[in-house]
């Protein structure tokens, strides 16, 4: 009875520590470029409501930076900068054209999407925006 009651322990134990599996991640890690985020995007802002297109291209005169066309859905013709920090777009003080200054941080989550919490100085109110960017 004890030796019966002995592997009714054991073969538990053994399967815990040798049945298990050590699974590798399959996924290799994504290489975020400035090159693979350049393109159209399609944005939702929740704060606004509001849905838009931009376009991001490489800043020839930076080797971390972009240039975002109709951020915060200014209009074709404007553009900001943003710089490329690990999986994350920066802006600091980012003032466009029309005036508007932006402060924000856009993670990277994939090379098709874009998490983009910022704040905005349209000349009389500050304007907290939620912006999720998806890679057309």
């Amino acid at each position: 009875m004890k030796r019966t009651r002995k592997y009714i322990l054991i073969i538990p134990l053994f399967a815990l520590l040798f049945g298990s599996s050590c699974n590798k991640d399959s996924s290799t890690p994504v290489t975020i470029t400035r090159a693979g985020l350049t393109g159209t995007w399609l944005v939702t802002e929740s704060s606004k409501k509001a849905t838009y297109e931009v376009y991001i291209q490489t800043d020839s005169s930076s080797s971390t930076g972009v240039l975002i066309t109709n951020f915060a859905g200014a209009g074709q013709n404007v553009k900001a900068t943003a710089y490329l920090s690990n999986s994350s777009l920066v802006m600091t003080n980012e003032l466009l054209s029309n005036g508007w200054i932006v402060i924000g941080n856009g993670v990277i989550s994939s090379l098709t999407q874009i998490n983009w919490p910022y704040t905005l100085h349209d000349g009389s109110n500050l304007i907290n925006i939620q912006a999720i960017y998806t890679k057309k």
